[in-house]
């Protein structure tokens, strides 16, 4: 019994190794694409841009992101879009007074717009809210540009995710969310969660868009029937281009320098409720993505709960102890190697934070031993439920092309 227990060690262990390896490699690919994009200019594709920002309630940084936003280093031309739900958010009062003393203050202000979009019954409240945007745009914008309210976007950030576009074998322009650790250990375990998933993206084929910070031509929006198929029904507003993208033979351009730096503080509770709804529409929106996950989270963390039990097993030898150690410490020490990597990317992308680094950017390697388990839990988890709840709204996810609104906590 133990020896075959052993056996079946070794080969789940060889292939988690092999896995770690490929991961760490990717790490440095991703390291040296980094370094290369903050090396290359912003090119001079400068075409008329209308940005979509769908908002919905106040945080505490909406004041500065919104003053990013409207000032971004972009000649080319730009208008803003604000959407809201619905006139009872606090968001609506606070743009419409907030445009005013814009307009008052800055005459050379881009052309802006605050337009409600209602309530629907067959699609995400973000995803109504971008749609209903898109009737506000003017003829004159050759590109959109679609972001989250919470980022905290550079000056140069429009121009470098518009840039791509240059290229015509390009059809969308993405970047994705950078967490900085803060003083909180949740805050600590989602910089560590999610720069994981950011650094899956990179100079390849398979790239994923993401709608906190994500461009593509007015033209293939039409083309591609994004409002009409694609975003109609779906409560994923990223997935869903990917999807559109990849169904019509496009390419995802990922670019480094779009990457946003984001923070926040919260409970672990909200933070793992955070996580699991990520992968619950994972899984809905990208099943081959949720299998992979399952598959290489499950195996990291089988080979550890049978290496562990061996360890224990009175009738392990030396020997066999000595392997399992070595092999357990030796995948240990890739993924902190990984975690590294990004303590690395963190202070070459965002020097403004070398003070938060300082302080806390070690936790990006200090955590990573804890997150293939919590991914793990959130990717079973995933695959029990298809309810999720986002922003005081709960949904059912029936399909990638069907949401049923099962309540409203707030109007």
């Amino acid at each position: 019994m133990g020896l075959r227990l052993f056996l079946l060690f070794l080969i789940l262990a060889t292939l988690l190794v092999l896995q770690s390896i490929l991961s760490l490699q990717s790490g440095y690919r991703f390291l040296r694409l980094v370094r290369r994009s903050l090396r290359t200019p912003p090119g001079d594709y400068l075409p008329p841009v209308a940005l979509i920002i769908p908002c919905k309630g106040l945080s505490q940084d909406l004041e500065s992101n919104f003053a990013r936003f409207l000032t971004q280093d972009y000649s080319g031309g730009y208008e803003l879009v604000f959407v809201v739900a619905s006139e009872e958010d606090p968001a609506h009062r606070y743009l419409l007074e907030r445009l005013r003393t814009w307009a008052r203050d800055c005459p050379e202000l881009h052309a802006t717009s605050v337009v409600v979009a209602g309530r629907s019954e067959v699609r995400g409240e973000k995803v109504n809210n971008l749609l209903q945007g898109l009737t506000a745009v003017s003829r004159r914008a050759e590109v959109l540009v679609f972001a989250d309210a919470d980022a905290r976007p550079k000056a140069d950030w429009l121009r470098c995710l518009v840039s791509p576009l240059a290229d015509r074998s390009v059809t969308v322009s993405t970047g994705f969310r950078w967490y900085l650790p803060g003083c909180g250990f949740a805050s600590q375990i989602r910089a560590a969660w999610d720069t994981s998933i950011a650094t899956m993206l990179g100079e390849h084929d398979h790239n994923f868009a993401w709608g906190g910070s994500m461009a593509l031509r007015a033209k293939d929006v039409d083309r591609l029937r994004l409002a009409e198929r694609y975003w109609a029904h779906t409560v994923s507003d990223d997935y869903a281009v990917t999807r559109a993208v990849r169904d019509a033979g496009g390419r995802i351009r990922f670019e480094p320098r779009c990457l946003l730096a984001s923070r926040e503080e919260s409970s672990f509770r909200d933070f793992v409720h955070w996580a699991n709804r990520q992968i619950v529409i994972t899984r809905v929106y990208s099943a081959h993505l949720w299998t992979l996950g399952v598959a290489s989270h499950g195996l990291y963390c089988a080979t550890f709960l049978l290496g562990l039990l061996l360890l224990a097993y009175p009738g392990s030898s030396a020997q066999e102890r000595l392997t399992i150690a070595v092999s357990l410490l030796f995948v240990l020490s890739l993924g902190l190697a990984k975690g590294r990597l990004r303590s690395v990317v963190a202070g070459e992308l965002f020097p403004e934070e070398s003070a938060t680094l300082k302080c806390y950017g070690s936790r990006y390697w200090q955590l990573a031993p804890l997150v293939p388990w919590l991914m793990f839990y959130n990717f079973v988890t995933a695959g029990c439920k298809r309810r999720i709840e986002w922003r005081g709204t709960h949904y059912i996810l029936k399909s990638r092309n069907e949401v049923e609104v099962v309540r409203r906590d707030n109007t």
